[in-house]
């Protein structure tokens, strides 16, 4: 656990310290002077040899001739009239990481900015101390036998300020959006023996602390309510599915509710049709969608945002035991509808479609958002830099679009359509749950749950690319566990919903 905090002046007193002063895209150290001390002009010509640009996020790690700080971090903010609170955030964490790679005991952060910076300084410290707490995630509560000289060894971050006060008040809130982005990576990353339905509602249950009502209904109570499809796919496993139910009303009384709703398919075998043995481990992350609404409603929550927000996750494990569900087979989902199942394999559909059903109609929100690693299609699309957006509002779409450009997890608009909601009708029954053979399968699957909204405001969210990383792409993440969706949906909220 990183430790992080605010002080006036840099503690970086020790042979395993390092400190990290920020330069714009003319490369000048000479913003930072008062932090580095006589080891300013050093840094300069090190700059000057190194043919340092300063572009955004670009690093340059010197050891220190004076040896206290041991280590140098120069880090490239780009054009400072670009520079805003999400390029500072990434500043922050790339300090980090920097840190890390270094292997020094402690970091301080120098919150000395370059000129044209329109950036509040207290904003600033706040900011910085954010990414640095993103970044400063790990996951390694299974390593047993990693030796010494492998452990990270960066124990405390200070962020170097000079209104403490506003900056650790600004800090406050980003700091338990951090704590939620950091429990959304936990419960992605547990195994599928540690995190299935039953563990994943108790999950959930921790946050009636934070003054959110927590339901769980099982298998029986969903059974009473017609929700087949749901049912149908966790019915091959041993593990009991669920449907959880959180309710934060921190708005006005009586006011709508926005609506979150996540696909928590613990472990995802594919079922009958089952996946290639290959990369099959992944599929422990297939549950990152309601990970990111249980996370988003612990944000609202901690930090007592003023909106009226219900949270639904549908949980099920996709086994292909004896008694699972077969292709060919047909399923009455809560709506009424029928649903002949192609696919096995294509199961999320079939947990969200209950899930959006249940939540329209008891809730009757104001719009809802919906979070699934729905397809690879969608990979194959965008890569694993956006998430999907499909929505039937385009104002809706536009605010997420919105929040996702300010928090860095983009997003791409994609289409639906007549033509391509055709393509899931069915013979035997009123839909199938995929399309025709391997074309726009994003898009089906959107057109497969938008008949299950009845026309409330809806964004879909396919995650699919995003929610996991096998190679550092969202700075503020280490390699695993995104969380993606937190920051995103949380400034949403807090853009729209909050007066």
């Amino acid at each position: 656990m990183i430790t992080i905090s605010f002080n006036a002046k840099p503690a970086s007193a020790s042979k395993s310290a390092a400190i990290a002063v920020f330069v714009g895209d003319d490369a000048s150290a000479v913003h930072a002077k008062e932090s580095l001390g006589n080891a300013g002009a050093y840094v300069a010509q090190a700059i000057a040899a190194a043919e340092f640009k300063g572009g955004k996020n670009a690093t340059l790690t010197l050891l220190n001739p004076n040896k206290s700080p041991s280590h140098l971090i120069i880090i490239g903010l780009g054009k400072a009239a670009d520079v805003n609170a999400l390029t500072l955030e990434e500043a922050g964490a790339t300090a980090v990481a920097a840190a890390l790679a270094a292997k020094v005991a402690h970091l301080d952060i120098a919150s000395a900015l370059p000129k044209g910076v329109k950036v509040d300084t207290a904003v600033a410290a706040a900011r910085l101390a954010s990414g640095a707490k993103l970044r400063a995630y790990a996951f390694d509560k299974y390593k047993t036998k990693t030796k010494p000289e492998d452990k990270p060894k960066l124990k405390t971050v200070s962020v170097i300020a000079s209104a403490l006060d506003k900056a650790k008040k600004a800090y406050a809130p980003l700091a338990a959006i951090a704590d939620a982005v950091s429990f959304t990576r936990d419960i992605v990353s547990e195994p599928a023996n540690v995190i299935y339905p039953e563990t994943l509602a108790a999950e959930c249950k921790k946050l009636v602390k934070l003054g959110v009502k927590v339901e769980v209904l099982g298998e029986a109570a969903m059974k009473k309510l017609g929700m087949g499809a749901l049912l149908g796919v966790g019915q091959g496993s041993v593990r009991e599915s669920q449907l959880v139910i959180m309710q934060y009303n921190g708005g006005k009384k009586g006011a709508k509710p926005i609506a979150i709703v996540g696909k928590g398919v613990t472990f995802d075998t594919g079922g009958i049709s089952i996946k290639p043995s290959g990369g099959m481990e992944e599929m422990k992350w297939d549950m990152g969608g309601s990970a990111t609404t249980i996370g988003t409603i612990m944000a609202l929550a901690a930090r007592k945002a003023k909106v009226n927000a219900v949270g639904v996750v549908g949980l099920v494990e996709n086994m292909p035991d004896g008694n699972a569900q077969r292709p060919g087979d047909v399923v009455k989902s809560m709506s009424g509808q029928t649903i002949e199942v192609i696919n096995t394999d294509a199961e999320g559909r079939l947990v969200l479609a209950d899930a959006l059903w249940y939540t329209q109609s008891r809730f009757k929100p104001q719009c809802i958002v919906d979070l699934a690693t729905l397809t690879g299609a969608i990979i194959v699309c965008l890569g694993s830099w956006r998430a999907g957006l499909f929505s039937n509002n385009d104002k809706l779409a536009e605010q997420i679009a919105a929040s996702a450009k300010r928090v860095g997890e983009p997003v791409w608009r994609m289409p639906l359509g007549d033509e391509y909601d055709k393509m899931i009708n069915c013979d035997i029954a009123d839909m199938q749950n995929v399309g025709e053979g391997r074309e726009a399968g994003s898009t089906t699957a959107a057109q497969f749950l938008q008949r299950f909204v009845n026309n409330v405001p809806w964004v879909h969210l396919d995650i699919a690319g995003v929610a996991w990383q096998n190679k550092v792409r969202f700075p503020v993440a280490p390699k695993g566990a995104v969380g993606w969706g937190v920051r995103l949906l949380n400034d949403w909220v807090s853009e729209n919903y909050e007066g």
